[in-house]
C-alpha cells in the first residue's frame, strides 16, 4: 500500500492544487512520473471477463496470452476499468460495491492515489442488469426530436455517475451507408445532419450529467465493402468528409464530447487505428478536440492479428500510439510491456507516452479523479435504482414517438371489438423490444435461466392489455418452421384482423438476425418469415404487418396487399405499448423513417442521399428507388403545405429565410414533421440531388396550421470542392418543403451571391426552426 504524502509534501506538489489551471496540474504531475507510470494512464483493465467458454466476440484479441493480472498493473497506477457492471449480472448494489473497491485498490497502490475511469456501454441505456432499457439508435432517429434524446441521455448518465461509473461508449454516429451491415440498430440513419443533430442531443445529455461521451466509431466504419462487419471501406475523401465525419464535427463541437472511438476499419489500405492523418492532423488539427482517443476493444491488437501492418504487439502499440490513440481497451495489452520495451531503447520517444498521459490526465481532471482519492463510502448502494419511474416514463414516450406507420388503408386503429390474430416470430417474445447492446441481449442471452431484471412486455401482453379479443398464435423460433406457418394461417382464418409481428432476434457475431457481426446477405425478412406473411395474407382476413427490426426490410410483395404495415425499431422496455398503442389507436403514430426501405430484398443499397446518376433513370435496369423513403411517416389525419416563401438573394456568406405554412386538414390532432431539403442544381463536384437541411415537429389540431420559418446559413449548403476544401459556391440553391424525402409539394429557389468562400472551424452546422401558430 502506498503512503499518503505528508501535508508539506503535498503542499510542494502543484498537481494535486485543484485551483490551478489542469494543464499546469498536469504538467506538473507528469514530470514526476515514470515511463511505467505514464503507461500506466493508458492501460485499461477488464475487472470482470466473461465466463470461461463465453466470449463476448470470436477469438476477441486473436491471441490465446493471458492479459496482465490487476496486481501487476496497480503499482504504475491504471488508466481505466472496463464494464465492471455490464460484462456480468450484478445487482445495483453489487455493482457499486465492486467498483468502490477496485477503485480504492487502484488509488493506494499507486504513488500518486489516482483512481482509475470506469467506463459502461449506454447505447439503449446503462448496459447493466435491471436498468431501464431505452429504444434503440434508428428509434432516435424516427422520432426526429433532439429534445427528448438529449433528456434520455441525461438520465441514462445520472444513473451510471450515481453508480460511480465516469465514461459512456456512446453514441454511435456512424451514418448507415447499407442496411445488410448488422450494426445498422446502432446507428441513427441515413443522413448525416439527422445523425448529427440527434448524436449532439445524446452527447449533451451524457455530458450534462457528469459522463464523458465517446461518439464512435471514428471514421468510415458503416461504409464496409458488402456492409461487412470490419472490412475495408471503398470511400473516397469527399465522401468521407461530407457524410461520414459530419456527425463528429457538431457531436465535438458543439455537444463537447470530451472522448471518441477509432473505428475497426481500414480506408484506402490504412487502419483507423494506425491513422496518424485521421486521429491527429484532422481530428486534432482541423476539428479542434482535446480529449482523449480510447481505442475500440483489441483493435490494437488488430493492428497485427487482422490488418497485418505490425509485426508485434509492441509494433502494434507504437503505430496506435504515433497515430494518436491515448488508452487501450478493453485490457492492456500492446500499451504495457510490450510499447516500454520500445520506449526505453528509444525507437518510440517517451514524448509520445508524456503526449497521450496528459490527455487521459487532464480527462481525469475534468472528472475530479485529481482531486484526492474517491469517498471512501463511494455511491450509496442502498439508493441505487437504475429502473425508476421516470426513466420508464421517459423510454415510453421516446418508444410512442418512435413507431412509424408505412401504410394504412383505414384499418388501423384496430375496432375496438375486432377478433384480432397476432401471429409471427415476434408475437410473444421480448426480442422484437432489444437491441444488442441491451443487458439482455449483450449478456443475458448467454444465461437463460437469468430473469430479464426489468419488466419487458412482448406484444402480446400489450395488446390483450388493450383490446378484449385477441388470439396469439406465436412462432417457435425467429427463422420460422413450417408448423409456425401453419398455426398461423390457421389463426388469421378465424380472425376479422390478422397482425404479423416480424422483424429481429439481436445478437452478436451470427448469434441472431441483427446486431454486431450480424450481418446480411439480402435485406429479405429474417429465415422463412416470409412464407409466414404470405400464408396469412392468402387467406383473405385484413393483414396489418408490424416490423420489429434493428434494420428496414424489403417487403414490397407483402405489404401491396397488406391493410397496413407499422415500422419499430427494436423499441425498448416500453416499446411493446407503443405498437400496441398506435395499432389500437391510443398512440398517435408520428416517427418518421430514419432509413429509407428498400423495394427488394436483393437490390442495390437504397438510401435517399444519392446523386442523380446514382437515382433511378434509364440507363440501367437496377433500380435503388425506395418502397417507403428516407422521411415517410403518416399519422391519423392529413397536412397540406401551402405559402412557401424563400429570399430571392442572399450572400455567400450570410443566411436565407425559408417559409412555410402547414394545415392540419383531417378531423383528427397530429403531428408533422415539416422537412426542409436543399438541392445545388450545378456544383464543382457531383453533389447528392437533395439534403436534409432541418426540420420542426409541429403538432396540430384539426384545422389549425402552423408557420414554420427555418434560417438557413450558406454554410449548409457547402460541401468539399475538387481541392478537397470545404467551400460555400455562389449560384442557385433549390429548396424543397414537405413530409418526407419524395414528399415536398412546396419548391423555390435562392440565389447566392458573392465570392467562394473556404470554410473554417468556426462554420454554422445547424438550421434553427421556429414555430407560429396561425
Amino acid at each position: 500500500m502506498t503512503e499518503a504524502p505528508s501535508p508539506a509534501a503535498a503542499a510542494a506538489e502543484r498537481w494535486r492544487d485543484p485551483a490551478l489551471p489542469a494543464a499546469d496540474r498536469i504538467a506538473d504531475l507528469l514530470s514526476r512520473m515514470t515511463p511505467e507510470e505514464k503507461a500506466g494512464q493508458l492501460a485499461g483493465f477488464w475487472a470482470m471477463p466473461a465466463e470461461p467458454g463465453e466470449p463476448v466476440a470470436p477469438m476477441e484479441d486473436d491471441s490465446n496470452e493471458s492479459a496482465p493480472a490487476l496486481d501487476e498493473l496497480l503499482p504504475h497506477g491504471l488508466g481505466q476499468f472496463t464494464r465492471v457492471f455490464g460484462t456480468a449480472p450484478v445487482t445495483a448494489a453489487e455493482g457499486a460495491a465492486r467498483l468502490r473497491d477496485l477503485q480504492r485498490r487502484v488509488a493506494e497502490a499507486n504513488r500518486f492515489g489516482i483512481p482509475a475511469i470506469a467506463h459502461e456501454e449506454c447505447l439503449n441505456g446503462f448496459m447493466t442488469w435491471g436498468a431501464t432499457v431505452f429504444p434503440s439508435p434508428p428509434a432516435w432517429g424516427a422520432t426526429f426530436d433532439p429534445g427528448l434524446v438529449g433528456e434520455m441521455a441525461a438520465a441514462i448518465g445520472a444513473s451510471m455517475r450515481a453508480a460511480g461509473v465516469h465514461q459512456g461508449l456512446a453514441p454511435v454516429l456512424d451514418v448507415v451507408r447499407d442496411a445488410r451491415w448488422g450494426r445498422t440498430e446502432e446507428c441513427i440513419g441515413e443522413d448525416p445532419q439527422l445523425v448529427a443533430v440527434l448524436g449532439t442531443a445524446y452527447v449533451r445529455g451524457l455530458e450534462r450529467s457528469g459522463v464523458a461521451a465517446t461518439p464512435k466509431h471514428f471514421a468510415g466504419y458503416s461504409a464496409s465493402r458488402a456492409a461487412r462487419n470490419m472490412a475495408p471501406a471503398p470511400i473516397g475523401p469527399r465522401e468521407l468528409a461530407d457524410v461520414i465525419l459530419e456527425p463528429f464535427v457538431m457531436a465535438l463541437r458543439d455537444g463537447g464530447a470530451r472522448s471518441i472511438m477509432h473505428s475497426y476499419t481500414d480506408v484506402d489500405g490504412v487502419p483507423a487505428a494506425a491513422d496518424a492523418r485521421l486521429l491527429t492532423d484532422l481530428l486534432r488539427g482541423e476539428l479542434g478536440f482535446t480529449g482523449a482517443v480510447v481505442s475500440d476493444y483489441f483493435g490494437i491488437s488488430f493492428l497485427e492479428s487482422r490488418h497485418r501492418v505490425a509485426g508485434s504487439r509492441g509494433e502494434a502499440g507504437a503505430l496506435a500510439l504515433r497515430a494518436g490513440i491515448d488508452v487501450e481497451l478493453p485490457t492492456v495489452r500492446c500499451f504495457g510491456e510490450p510499447l516500454l520495451e520500445l520506449v526505453r531503447r528509444g525507437d518510440v520517444p517517451e514524448e509520445l507516452l508524456d503526449r497521450a498521459a496528459a490527455r487521459v490526465l487532464a480527462l481525469k481532471a475534468g472528472l475530479g479523479l485529481l482531486d484526492g482519492p474517491p469517498d471512501p463510502a463511494g455511491p450509496d448502494p442502498a439508493g441505487l435504482d437504475f429502473d425508476p419511474p421516470e426513466h420508464r416514463a421517459l423510454a415510453r414516450r421516446l418508444a410512442e414517438e418512435s413507431v412509424v406507420l408505412l401504410a394504412n388503408d383505414g384499418t388501423l386503429p384496430l375496432a375496438p371489438a375486432a377478433r384480432v390474430a397476432l401471429t409471427g416470430p415476434l408475437a410473444d417474445d421480448t426480442a422484437g423490444m432489444l437491441g444488442c447492446y441491451t443487458f439482455p441481449a449483450h449478456v443475458g442471452r448467454h444465461r437463460p435461466d437469468l430473469p430479464l431484471g426489468v419488466d419487458v412486455p412482448t406484444l402480446a401482453d400489450a395488446l390483450r392489455g388493450e383490446l378484449p379479443d385477441v388470439a396469439v398464435a406465436p412462432s417457435a423460433d425467429v427463422l420460422v418452421t413450417e408448423d409456425d406457418i401453419a398455426a398461423a394461417a390457421a389463426a388469421a382464418r378465424d380472425a376479422d384482423v390478422a397482425v404479423v409481428a416480424l422483424g429481429d432476434r439481436a445478437g452478436l457475431f451470427g448469434r441472431g438476425t441483427s446486431g454486431e457481426g450480424c450481418d446480411a446477405e439480402t435485406l429479405a425478412p429474417p429465415g422463412r418469415q416470409r412464407d409466414l406473411a404470405e400464408a396469412v395474407l392468402a387467406t383473405g382476413t385484413p393483414t396489418v404487418i408490424v416490423l420489429l427490426s434493428g434494420r428496414p426490410y424489403a417487403i414490397e410483395d407483402l405489404a401491396d396487399r397488406a391493410a397496413a404495415v407499422v415500422q419499430a425499431f427494436l423499441p425498448g422496455q416500453e416499446g411493446a405499448g407503443a405498437v400496441a398503442g398506435v395499432l389500437t389507436g391510443r398512440v398517435e403514430p408520428s416517427g418518421r423513417m430514419p432509413i429509407s426501405v428498400p423495394r427488394r430484398a436483393s437490390g442495390p443499397p437504397v438510401t435517399y442521399l444519392r446523386s442523380k446518376m446514382d437515382g433511378p433513370h434509364d440507363w440501367s435496369a437496377v433500380s435503388p428507388a425506395p418502397l417507403f423513403p428516407f422521411g415517410h411517416g403518416l399519422t391519423w389525419t392529413r397536412f397540406a403545405y401551402t405559402d412557401l416563401r424563400v429570399d430571392e438573394r442572399a450572400p455567400t456568406d450570410g443566411s436565407l429565410t425559408v417559409e412555410a405554412v402547414v394545415r392540419n386538414v383531417g378531423d383528427r390532432p397530429g403531428t408533422e414533421v415539416v422537412q426542409l431539403y436543399l438541392a445545388d442544381p450545378v456544383a464543382s463536384v457531383v453533389r447528392p440531388s437533395r439534403l436534409l437541411a432541418g426540420w420542426a415537429r409541429v403538432r396540430l389540431e384539426p384545422g389549425d396550421a402552423a408557420r414554420v420559418a427555418f434560417t438557413v446559413h450558406a454554410d449548409r449548403t457547402s460541401f468539399t470542392g475538387p481541392d478537397l476544401r470545404r467551400i460555400v459556391e455562389p449560384g442557385a440553391i433549390e429548396v424543397m418543403v414537405g413530409g418526407s424525402s419524395e414528399d415536398l409539394p412546396l419548391r423555390g429557389a435562392c440565389t447566392l451571391d458573392g465570392p467562394v468562400r473556404v470554410l473554417g472551424a468556426d462554420r454554422v452546422l445547424d438550421v434553427p426552426a421556429e414555430v407560429t401558430p396561425l
